[in-house]
C-alpha cells in the first residue's frame, strides 16, 4: 500500500527575500544601471507583502494597488499605512530607491542623487512588476517629500503612467525666504558645478537644536550613519541593524522617535539623526525640478495633496513641533498645488507632522481617512482584505 503524497509546498517567488519588517513583508532587489547622478548606486528594493505576489494564473487579491515613494533620510516603515489601504482594497508596495534606505545600506553617501529623475528606472521597474507580473489594473503613485516632488515630475514626464497621484506634504520648495530661495539657490548651483559633494551647512537646525536645549555641541559625535558590518552583502531588508549608540539629535527626530520619548521606533541607521548630509549637487538637482513645478507641469492624473495646517518655525517648542510640520512650508505647499494641473485636491490636517503619517492619533487617522476615502471616490473600492 502506498503512502498518499503530501501536495507540493508553494515555492516562494524569485529574487524575494525577508524583509527587515518581519513577516508577511518581503523584499525583492532591483538591478539598476550605474548612472553618474548616483555612481556605484547598483539597485533598488521593492518591499510588499507576501501576499501581493498571486499564485500562477491566478488574479491578484486587489486590482488596485498604490506604490509609496519615501522621502529623504527615510525608509518604508509605517506599516499602517499599508493596513489602511489595504482595508480599502489597495495592494501597497513601497520602493526604497537606489542610494535610500534599504538599498542605501553600504552606500558610500545614502539619499545623495545629482538628478531625481535617475530614479525612473527603478520606479519604471516597479510599475512593470506590479503591473504585469503581478496583475493590478489601477496603480497610485503616493509620495511624501522629496519623494513627492519625485512623483509629480515622474507623472509629468510619463502621462497615463499612472491612474492617480496622491503626495504627503510633497517638497515644492525650499522653506525659505524668497531671498534664499534665489540667490541661495543660485549659489548651490554654482558650487555644485566644481564640488557637488560639498556638504551645505544647515544654520536653521542648529538654531532648532538650541531653542529645545539640544545644541550640538553639547551632544555626543554622531555614529548613526555608519554601516553595520557586513550589511553590503546581506539579502534587502534583511540586514541586521546594530545599535547606532549616541547621536546628535534633531528636532524632527526628538519630537518622534521613542528613544527620546516619541512615539514611533524607525531603525536609526536607515532613517539617521541627524541625517544624513546634505550635498550641493543634489540640492542643485532639486531647486533644478522645483523650477519645473513652479513653470506648471501639467498632470493629467487626479492629485491629491494632503499636509498640515501650519508651518512650526524652527524655533518652536517641542511641544509646538509634535503638532505641525517642522520641515517644510504648508503655506509653500498649498500655493504651490495649482501648478501641479487641472484636477488637484488639497486637504490639509490639523495637527499634522510633516510625514502625516507619523502624526499622533486623532491626525494620523484623519490623514488615512483622507487618502482612502480620496481614492475610493475617485478609483473605487476593491474588495476588503481577507
Amino acid at each position: 500500500m502506498t503512502e498518499p503524497t503530501s501536495p507540493p509546498r508553494p515555492q516562494p517567488a524569485p529574487g524575494l527575500a525577508p524583509d527587515i519588517l518581519g513577516e508577511p513583508w518581503v523584499a525583492r532587489r532591483i538591478p539598476v544601471t550605474e548612472s553618474d547622478a548616483a555612481p556605484g548606486a547598483d539597485h533598488a528594493v521593492l518591499v510588499h507583502q507576501r501576499e501581493a505576489v498571486p499564485a500562477p494564473g491566478a488574479a491578484p487579491r486587489h486590482e488596485r494597488a498604490v506604490l509609496y515613494l519615501h522621502g529623504r533620510n527615510d525608509y518604508f516603515f509605517q506599516t499602517w499605512l499599508a493596513d489602511a489601504l489595504l482595508e480599502a482594497g489597495y495592494e501597497f508596495y513601497a520602493l526604497d530607491l537606489r542610494t535610500c534606505g534599504r538599498a542605501g545600506v553600504g552606500y558610500w553617501s545614502p539619499h545623495d542623487v545629482r538628478d531625481l529623475r535617475v530614479h525612473d528606472e527603478e520606479i519604471g521597474e516597479a510599475l512593470r512588476i506590479i503591473r504585469s507580473e503581478h496583475g493590478h489594473g489601477v496603480v497610485v503613485l503616493n509620495g511624501h517629500s522629496t519623494g513627492g516632488l519625485q512623483a509629480v515630475i515622474w507623472a509629468k514626464d510619463h502621462p497615463g503612467g499612472v491612474e492617480a497621484i496622491t503626495l504627503n506634504s510633497p517638497w515644492l520648495d525650499l522653506n525659505s525666504s524668497a531671498l534664499v530661495r534665489s540667490y541661495g539657490s543660485a549659489w548651490v548651483d554654482l558650487i555644485s558645478r566644481w564640488d557637488p559633494e560639498r556638504i551645505i551647512d544647515n544654520p536653521d537646525e542648529a538654531r532648532a537644536l538650541r531653542a529645545a536645549g539640544l545644541d550640538s555641541a553639547t551632544q555626543p559625535a554622531a555614529a548613526a550613519q555608519q554601516t553595520p558590518a557586513g550589511a553590503a552583502d546581506a539579502d534587502p531588508g534583511s540586514a541586521e541593524i546594530a545599535d547606532p549608540g549616541p547621536i546628535e539629535l534633531d528636532m524632527y527626530a526628538r519630537v518622534l522617535h521613542r528613544r527620546w520619548g516619541g512615539p514611533w521606533d524607525w531603525d536609526l541607521t536607515l532613517k539617521p539623526s541627524p541625517s544624513f548630509p546634505v550635498r550641493a549637487g543634489f540640492m542643485a538637482g532639486i531647486r533644478r525640478l522645483q523650477r519645473e513645478v513652479h513653470h506648471g507641469l501639467g498632470i493629467e492624473e487626479p492629485v491629491l495633496l494632503c499636509c498640515s495646517t501650519t508651518t512650526v518655525g524652527r524655533d518652536a517648542s517641542i511641544e509646538q513641533a509634535r503638532h505641525g510640520d517642522l520641515v517644510l512650508s504648508v503655506e509653500q505647499m498649498v500655493a504651490r498645488a495649482p501648478f501641479l494641473g487641472d484636477d488637484v485636491t488639497v486637504r490639509q490636517i490639523p495637527g499634522g507632522v510633516h510625514d502625516l503619517a507619523l502624526s499622533d492619533e486623532a491626525a494620523r487617522e484623519e490623514y488615512l481617512a483622507a487618502l482612502t476615502g480620496w481614492l475610493v471616490a475617485r478609483l473605487g473600492r476593491g474588495p476588503a482584505r481577507a
